[in-house]
């Protein structure tokens, strides 16, 4: 301290002895920085700089240009502070005080802050900036904590903590929660919290859009997420957050899945058997217990990214979860499949899970949700009216190897290679599935039904199918009433019902996989591949790999699917028809496979 007074008493004698020098100011500010007096020192060199400009002497003059001014600075922290606040929550608590600051409070809360200041001071003495250094200061300060929890009655909410202080508010629970909430995060080292209750204004449709939309990305982007479980009693033994209903609800999947770093607490606000570490997702114990709990992987949860991939899998862990607002079964998922849809309460369950799985379908392409058993959505006969349709496992025929793939290829005896080439371009060049006004446009392979024959009566109605092309014995379980045909007795009926195989592009991936063949484009083709009548045939227009794709594929187009049963409308469309039972169809005649196209579907 006696160094930094010296020092200060020089450059106040240097500016006595000169007033209009830069030079004693330039001491000065370094004296006041040294000494941690960063408003001051801020002040005396914005008064050098102002000498330097004001200087009389042209060489004096251009020295200026080596240094920047508190101004530029401040813009440099903004830009940096604004790039952050991209994925940062609207609104956050500050954790010292327990007020509520929008974006705009927050900024000028770190302004008057000594951590700013010192930014600002060190920063001045070069031209060039340290745009690194000045992302971590701002990233350090404004780091956040976010809330994961079971709402209850009377949840403080925007309209009581914006007036007030959480930390003044009348300590009644759930009160009481956010509190504690707020003072956990705060011992833990963090300026900022969030939570779901008062951080968001519900009244305000845009805003509420936004929040919904916008909540993965928060819980992304957290510092740490804390997640409290008010059923979990002090001194639990493992298997009670597995137990609590936090693993039930609906918005928590996100809430789970999306941050990087995670602590659990018990009632009482102290960590989950006592597992004091700083990520609970590092936590072997919590993770396998939470993985019995919920069905998700600990792999899954801790490298999980949004997407609209593995589709199935998603919706699979979703089924199980309940919400109390019908419409947040698709809304809480808007995240987790990175897709930003309009927010419409009110508009019921099935028209928002509708509208979820129709943009899944059109970004991914990806048919699998299609795969389920119960009652159809009133938004479209092919998709489900309830999520919990989805904790079946979809029907997915494991892929055959190879080998057993190249042995089955020899009964494909009435294909040539063009037939064979021409059925694989065809499939490769089908577009993806695509929904306008409600309708879905699917590309499927098309088996028309030839007879119908009921076998029981009663709730459910029980048929045997035959179709153009598959294996006798097909079984249909439905609500809905068919009268029998046959070919002996066909109907208007029988011209426009459809058994179809909804076009799946992972099929041409996994031979990719599979067979290894676009690393084999001179091979010839082996004579265990080549079906009896193709062998004979000349191939010297024919690539020897495109070949044996296009083998392969029609061999594994011939396993076991799942079917779906489409009637015609009298508009012209189809009508899917829900069954109870998976509709499981196989390829009899391969020559059937070339019947493909697209179907409108209501």
């Amino acid at each position: 301290m006696c160094e930094w007074r010296g020092a200060l008493e020089d450059a106040e004698h240097a500016i006595q002895l000169d007033h209009t020098s830069p030079w004693g100011y330039e001491r000065k500010h370094a004296a006041l920085h040294g000494a941690q007096d960063y408003g001051n020192a801020i002040e005396a060199f914005s008064t050098m700089l102002l000498k330097l400009e004001n200087s009389l002497d042209p060489v004096t003059r251009k020295l200026r240009q080596r240094y920047v001014s508190p101004a530029d600075v401040d813009r440099a922290i903004r830009r940096a502070i604004n790039l952050s606040f991209q994925n940062f929550p609207l609104r956050l608590i500050e954790t010292t005080t327990g007020r509520l600051c929008g974006r705009g409070k927050r900024i000028n809360t770190f302004k008057a802050t000594l951590d700013y200041k010192k930014l600002v001071s060190s920063m001045t003495t070069d031209a060039t900036f340290d745009h690194e250094h000045i992302a971590e200061v701002v990233m350090k300060y404004f780091r956040y904590v976010m809330l994961s929890h079971r709402w209850d009655e009377n949840e403080p909410l925007l309209s009581v903590v914006q007036k007030k202080k959480v930390y003044d508010l009348e300590s009644l629970y759930p009160v009481t929660k956010l509190q504690r909430f707020c003072q956990t995060a705060r011992d833990a080292g963090y300026n900022w919290a969030w939570s779901d209750t008062c951080c968001i204004d519900k009244t305000n449709s845009v805003e509420l859009q936004q929040s919904l939309n916008s909540m993965f990305d928060w819980y992304r982007h957290s510092s740490l997420t804390i997640v409290y479980l008010s059923d979990v009693p002090p001194s639990s033994e493992p298997g009670a957050l597995a137990k609590s209903v936090w693993t039930t609800r609906g918005w928590t999947l996100q809430e789970f899945l999306a941050p990087r770093v995670i602590r659990f607490f018990g009632q009482d606000w102290t960590p989950y058997l006592n597992d004091c570490s700083s990520n609970h997702k590092e936590s072997t114990a919590i993770m396998q217990e939470l993985e019995d709990a919920t069905g998700i992987a600990a792999r899954a949860s801790i490298g999980f990214r949004p997407s609209t991939t593995e589709v199935r899998q998603t919706l699979q862990w979703a089924s199980t979860r309940v919400t109390t607002v019908q419409e947040d079964v698709a809304y809480s998922l808007f995240g987790i499949f990175n897709v930003k849809l309009p927010v419409i309460y009110g508009e019921n369950k099935q028209h928002a899970l509708g509208r979820l799985l129709e943009e899944i379908i059109a970004q991914s392409g990806d048919v699998t949700a299609l795969d389920w058993i119960g009652q159809p959505s009133e938004y479209n006969s092919c998709l489900p009216a309830d999520i919990a349709v989805y904790k079946a496992s979809a029907h997915t025929p494991l892929l055959a190897s190879r080998v057993e793939t190249e042995t089955s290829v020899p009964e494909l005896q009435s294909f040539t290679a063009e037939m064979a080439l021409a059925l694989y371009d065809k499939l490769d060049r089908q577009p993806p599935p695509r929904f306008a006004n409600h309708r879905l446009t699917l590309p499927c392979i098309v088996f028309p039904l030839r007879a119908l024959t009921k076998q029981t009566d009663g709730r459910s109605n029980v048929y045997s199918a035959t179709a153009d092309g598959l294996v006798e014995g097909i079984q249909i379980t439905t609500a809905d009433n068919f009268s029998p045909f046959s070919l002996s007795r066909p109907s208007r009926l029988s011209r426009g019902m459809l058994l179809v195989r909804p076009w799946n592009r992972d099929l041409l991936d996994a031979i990719d996989i599979a067979s290894d063949v676009r690393n084999a484009v001179s091979a010839p083709l082996s004579s265990n591949v080549i079906p009896p009548g193709l062998a004979s045939q000349p191939l010297p227009e024919f690539d020897a790999s495109e070949v044996r794709e296009a083998l392969i594929l029609i061999a594994r187009l011939k396993q076991r699917f799942a079917a779906l049963l489409l009637v015609r409308q009298r508009s012209g469309e189809y009508r899917r028809v829900a069954s109870d039972h998976d509709i499981i169809a196989q390829v009899r005649d391969v020559n059937k496979l070339m019947n493909i196209r697209s179907i409108e579907i209501l």
